[in-house]
């Protein structure tokens, strides 16, 4: 097929102000994932935007699996409480109220 790119896994994207982090999760416009590498502000790097992923979670909420899950991109972390927040994941695991991570299935596009 003469259009097709790449399996979109991981994605080529160009670090946002203050660069990223290899293991620390983004959102960029309205895509979400985990960076593949760290890179300085203006470089390029690979965010993986597919899979299940252990991400930080809010606490003070629990997760049951299948719950809707949002990012927060002030507390930089995974919370049920949608407000003006993009949708980002879906739990993949039930998480208790003190937990800081929980597992997560990233959904294509934040919605």
């Amino acid at each position: 097929m003469k259009n097709y790119i790449q399996h979109g896994d991981t994605l080529p994207l160009t670090a946002p102000s203050g660069g990223v982090v290899s293991g620390v999760p983004y959102l960029i416009g309205s895509i979400f994932g985990m960076a593949d590498n760290s890179a300085a502000e203006g470089v390029q790097f690979e965010l993986r935007r597919k899979g299940v992923m252990k991400l930080p979670k809010k606490t003070g909420e629990t997760w049951a699996e299948g719950d809707s899950l949002y990012w927060d991109n002030v507390a930089l972390a995974l919370t049920k409480t949608a407000g003006s927040l993009k949708k980002v994941a879906i739990a993949t695991a039930v998480a208790a109220s003190g937990d800081t991570i929980g597992a997560a299935v990233v959904l294509p596009v934040a919605l």
